[in-house]
């Protein structure tokens, strides 16, 4: 199947969440993080699967903000119901197109290749526990801080997905 694309959109919002505010994931699915210093802000949320936009036309709907993404994030942060949208780009979403978790660990049939690929863009939150768990592997020959055998090849050569509902 074609990849899908995701519109990511820029605002201000002088009063929103400080510093201390991380990456927030909304139960509704509408996400933001703050971009900068300044009071700037990134976010979106991805559609629904049945109204997945054209992948041969990489344009934004600034609509799709107004109207669904908008009225979501002013409900969980009140601040921005006054925000300035700044900008939006749209872009592919790569993923592991098998069930959209990580693989990590040796290859199964090539000696000394190890892999941390394939998080479906949650790889930058994953990336400091991949890079440790890899390192374990390739310096001790095991994990120690923490077991992700889960999440290796073994689980895409036999067929069976790890199912995770908040990817």
């Amino acid at each position: 199947p074609p990849h899908p694309y995701r519109y990511v959109y820029s605002w201000h919002c002088p009063d929103g969440p400080g510093f201390s505010c991380p990456l927030l994931v909304d139960t509704t699915g509408a996400y933001f993080r703050r971009d900068g210093i300044a009071g700037n802000y990134l976010g979106g949320m991805s559609p629904p699967e049945e109204e997945e936009p054209d992948p041969g036309d990489l344009s934004v709907d600034h609509d799709f903000f107004q109207e669904r993404v908008w009225p979501r994030l002013a409900r969980r942060v009140p601040a921005f119901a006054s925000l300035r949208l700044r900008g939006a780009w749209a872009g592919y979403y790569d993923h592991n197109a098998f069930d959209r978790n990580g693989v990590l660990g040796p290859h199964p049939r090539l000696e000394n290749l190890f892999f941390a690929a394939g998080f479906s863009g949650h790889g930058l939150q994953h990336a400091p526990a991949a890079g440790r768990a890899v390192a374990e592997l390739v310096v001790k020959g095991r994990y120690e801080s923490l077991d992700l055998q889960r999440l290796g090849w073994r689980r895409l050569v036999e067929g069976e997905p790890l199912e995770e509902g908040g990817v």
